[in-house]
């Protein structure tokens, strides 16, 4: 256990270092980070529905509420996802012009969204139960 002095000392060297270092600025939150890590998860949950091309999935997930969401960051993610094994995707005919690109869920994605849905909602309990206080 800490004595007095050092006790002290250790809140007077903290103390100074707060006011030496300069925080960095943030003046808006940056939704872009939250984001990051969700937008995986529910790729998955709508390709578990059905198999879609990659623009019907951003699409049904603007209606859903994502509606900032830009193509130019769900392609990236669809090409990880194929290359982790989580998704597979073969060429179908389309009626209005060239074969498109439908993507559908692996069993390694299905235990992975299964994982994804349990952590997820453990985390979002604890995250209200800090908002709500």
């Amino acid at each position: 256990m800490l004595d007095n002095l050092t006790t002290l000392q250790y809140n007077a060297v903290t103390i100074l270092q707060c006011k030496v270092l300069k925080p960095k600025e943030v003046t808006v939150f940056d939704k872009s980070q939250l984001l990051k890590g969700t937008l995986e998860g529910c790729i998955l949950k709508t390709l578990s529905k059905e198999p879609m091309y990659a623009y019907g999935a951003i699409e049904h997930m603007r209606k859903k509420g994502f509606t900032d969401l830009a193509e130019g960051t769900i392609y990236p993610l669809f090409l990880r996802l194929e290359k982790q094994g989580l998704i597979c995707s073969n060429l179908r005919d389309s009626a209005v012009g060239p074969k498109r690109k439908y993507y559908f869920i692996t069993e390694a994605g299905r235990q992975y969204l299964n994982e994804f849905e349990r952590e997820y909602c453990a985390l979002e309990k604890i995250v209200k139960s800090i908002m709500e206080e």
